[in-house]
């Protein structure tokens, strides 16, 4: 019971917090997602592992981490002088373009399958940590409903790097439950490199 409650909660928050977003519009978002290629690529498939892969990403969750980095409630230094002139329709069309795109597959390291595969199916018990799959799915494509994002062929450094920052609390946009930082403060960096890469691959 407990843990239906704790899911039905996570997918509240998920939903109500962009109810008032602006509907996006793919064309217009290509157009106006120009300036954002010189980092993310033309279709949104980046080339360097520190900026991410967006192509196929949630439209929900791409959104609030654009309406985040304008408010200042998630610090990107690199964005925050792209996203300032940005209506919130610009960034719901921008959003809308690149979650209609090809997402990106990519490969796990095999030394590190086991143990990502482990933690992202069933957690840890012992440490609290729950399964990934519950609110990113089986083959991590995100929830688009909820606005959990897609970690599915997503550079393992760049996830490395998200959840290190939510386990020091560099990163805190993840709402008011805490939850990435809650799961992310159990995990040691051995885990962290481990998940990452084993989502890398997942397709």
């Amino acid at each position: 019971m407990k843990r239906v409650l704790f899911f039905s909660c996570i997918l509240t928050m998920g939903v109500t917090g962009l109810v008032h977003a602006a509907e996006g519009d793919v064309t217009a978002g290509k157009a106006k997602s120009a300036v954002c290629s010189a980092c993310h690529g033309a279709t949104g498939i980046s080339a360097a592992p520190n900026f991410p892969h967006l192509a196929g990403q949630g439209q929900r969750y791409l959104l609030k981490q654009l309406i985040d980095v304008k408010s200042g409630a998630r610090s990107i230094p690199e964005m925050t002088g792209f996203v300032a002139s940005l209506s919130e329709q610009d960034m719901a069309d921008i959003a809308a373009y690149y979650a209609s795109q090809k997402p990106p597959v990519g490969a796990a390291k095999a030394d590190k399958v086991a143990l990502g595969e482990r933690i992202y199916r069933a957690g840890h018990k012992e440490k609290g940590i729950p399964a990934c799959n519950a609110c990113h799915s089986p083959t991590a494509k995100g929830n688009e409903l909820a606005g959990f994002p897609m970690l599915s062929g997503q550079f393992a450094d760049y996830t490395a790097k998200q959840l290190r920052d939510f386990r020091e609390g560099e990163r805190t946009n993840d709402g008011d439950t805490k939850i990435m930082r809650t799961i992310a403060e159990k995990l040691s960096n051995k885990e962290v490199d481990a998940v990452s890469s084993y989502v890398q691959g997942l397709r």
